[in-house]
């Protein structure tokens, strides 16, 4: 599964798909009660659903683990993301769930408000991880996860095509947008910058904008606040790019965007950190020369998309202890600086980032800087239904010309009647 999407587990429409398997589509009384975990070495067997390439991995943490913690036996069950929510709605309807799962960020409020996992230990202190990171794992005040690794996104531009374009990496609006024209006007570029016009994710690179502007997508009384001149900036900026030429509004193929990146046709676009792999892979190392990567630039505020995943404990684990003390282990500095040289993964813990495998890659620190602004989508568990409505309305302004005060009204309208769940 591509790693922008990751941080979605393949929703549909989430509350249907839980009622469809045997369970209330209302969501229950959660028990917000943090228990303590006792010290000492974990004990037992450890059942442990993971996503993805992530899931394939991850057994390459357990010797370490259960060197510390002989008594144990860590058992990995790899699944596939878009099998993944499927498979857990089932379990906890049957309650034959794993004593913890990998779940992706987006999908943290469906279950958490259905009272599904065991809220995060006290011993966990949220001050060590990224806000954004742990904020994913936030419902009404209680966490019900940690975070185990990040997802950002940056802009990548080529720096020999802004050399001949004589631009700087833009740090604002104004200049992310003379820079876009500079790319394309002066250094040849097809297009300036390559922002997604349509399809499933739109929202992952449009909300960043929105967020910079000063909008938001829930208020203090968990009720939507779409509807907003904040709201309508970022959809006119955004849309501008189309309207102006200096990005295509017709959503390339996969691996188009790589491919144009490489041959100079597209001066820059917005990506993740593993981007980086696909063009090595595409042109070779030497082209990690050609381009540089920058945190996104900024309006009123500096902001950005974060997503990744999370680890959870069932209400229904068999042994809960020892699966808090095997996140303890994940969460670990150097822990999380090792799966970095495994699986890529960005890091959720702050300290994490003081390891030479990251600290001496200028590109990496970008992320990190990044990732100190980036906002996540409201832990609710309606969001992946009101992501769609966002996908739909900003496609509307860019394809056919729908006013920003319209698609913002129509977002507000929409996304009330399908309410945050709370």
């Amino acid at each position: 599964m591509k790693r922008h999407s990751r941080v979605a587990l393949v929703v549909a429409m989430g509350l249907v798909a839980v009622a469809g398997c045997g369970r209330s589509a209302t969501p229950a009384q959660t028990d917000a009660t943090a228990r303590p975990v006792s010290a000492g070495p974990a004990t037992g067997e450890i059942t442990v659903w993971a996503m993805g390439d992530e899931g394939k991995n991850l057994s390459q943490l357990v010797p370490g683990f259960q060197r510390e913690n002989p008594q144990a036996k860590v058992t990995i069950t790899p699944i596939p993301w878009d099998a993944s929510h499927d498979k857990l709605t089932a379990a906890i309807s049957s309650g034959q769930t794993p004593d913890m799962s990998l779940i992706g960020t987006t999908n943290m409020g469906e279950f958490a408000k259905a009272g599904d996992f065991d809220p995060t230990p006290p011993s966990f202190d949220s001050s060590q991880f990224f806000p954004s990171a742990w904020a994913s794992t936030t419902i009404n005040g209680t966490s019900y996860g940690v975070p185990w690794y990040s997802d950002t996104r940056c802009l990548f531009y080529r720096k020999d095509l802004a050399e001949k374009a004589g631009v700087q990496p833009p740090k604002t609006w104004d200049e992310l947008k003379s820079f876009a024209r500079a790319l394309k006007e002066k250094a040849g570029a097809t297009e300036g910058i390559n922002l997604q016009p349509s399809g499933k994710g739109t929202w992952e690179t449009f909300m960043p904008f929105a967020w910079q502007a000063g909008a938001d997508l829930v208020g203090p009384d968990q009720k939507f606040t779409m509807d907003t001149p904040q709201m309508q900036k970022a959809l006119n900026y955004y849309n501008s790019f189309f309207a102006e030429g200096l990005s295509s509004n017709i959503k390339p193929l996969d691996g188009a965007v790589d491919s144009g990146f490489v041959d100079g046709k597209i001066g820059s676009f917005i990506s993740y950190p593993a981007e980086q792999g696909k063009l090595a892979k595409l042109a070779g190392p030497d082209f990690a020369d050609q381009y540089g990567v920058v945190p996104l630039p900024a309006d009123v505020t500096s902001s950005g998309f974060a997503g990744g995943g999370d680890f959870a404990v069932f209400k229904t684990a068999k042994n809960r202890e020892g699966a808090w003390k095997f996140i303890q282990y994940l969460s670990r500095p150097d822990v999380q600086a090792t799966w970095f040289g495994i699986q890529g993964d960005l890091p959720a813990v702050q300290a994490a980032w003081q390891d030479p495998k990251l600290g001496a890659d200028p590109k990496l620190q970008s992320f990190g800087t990044q990732l100190k602004v980036a906002k996540a989508p409201p832990a609710i568990p309606t969001w992946e239904q009101a992501a769609s409505v966002v996908d739909t309305e900003v496609e509307k302004v860019i394809r056919t010309g729908e006013s920003a005060a319209d698609a913002a009204r129509n977002m507000q309208s929409q996304v009330s009647a399908i309410g945050t769940g709370s």
